[in-house]
């Protein structure tokens, strides 16, 4: 018969690692998959106006963003409107070099399908938008939007 030894000491049996490394890869692809990138830091204040019909843009990585507002840091940029084109603040000038670079980034079969997307402050004044679209114009970027958030039906309230 077996003899048991009771003071014996016991030892802790040890961790079995060998999934770890399983489980480590499954939440980094889970974090890649559910994390977006923010395209580009605004250094302008954006609040867009209201639209009673607002439609959502199908590609939207055919769509290259200008942004018009007033700063967000009012001692280094001043308190006017500016324009912002990717990461950086621009002239009204810069556009047309801004397009060109866009295009280039893209397919020659997706160039005729870009949209450029003015994402404008409600309180800037039509003026520099509509220097904007000029400059648009000259490099034929042709199909613009207009980004809005969606408001209150103004139709619904008519009677």
């Amino acid at each position: 018969m077996g003899k048991f030894n009771k003071n014996a000491k016991k030892a802790t049996p040890e961790i079995n690692t060998g999934s770890m490394s399983d489980i480590i890869f499954m939440l980094l692809f889970f974090f890649m998959v559910i994390t977006t990138m923010r395209e580009s830091t605004l250094f302008v204040r954006i609040n867009p106006p209201q639209a009673s019909e607002v439609q959502k843009l199908e590609k939207k990585s055919l769509v290259s963003y200008i942004y018009i507002g007033p700063p967000i840091d009012a001692q280094k940029f001043g308190t006017e409107p500016r324009i912002q084109l990717n990461d950086q603040m621009s002239g009204v000038r810069d556009i047309t070099q801004f397009i060109e670079a866009e295009r280039q980034a893209r397919d020659e079969v997706d160039r005729p399908l870009m949209t450029t997307s003015i994402k404008a402050d409600k309180s800037v004044k039509m003026g520099i938008v509509t220097d904007v679209k000029q400059e648009l114009r000259k490099v034929n970027a042709l199909k613009i939007n207009y980004s809005t958030s969606k408001g209150k039906d103004i139709h619904a309230n008519r009677q």
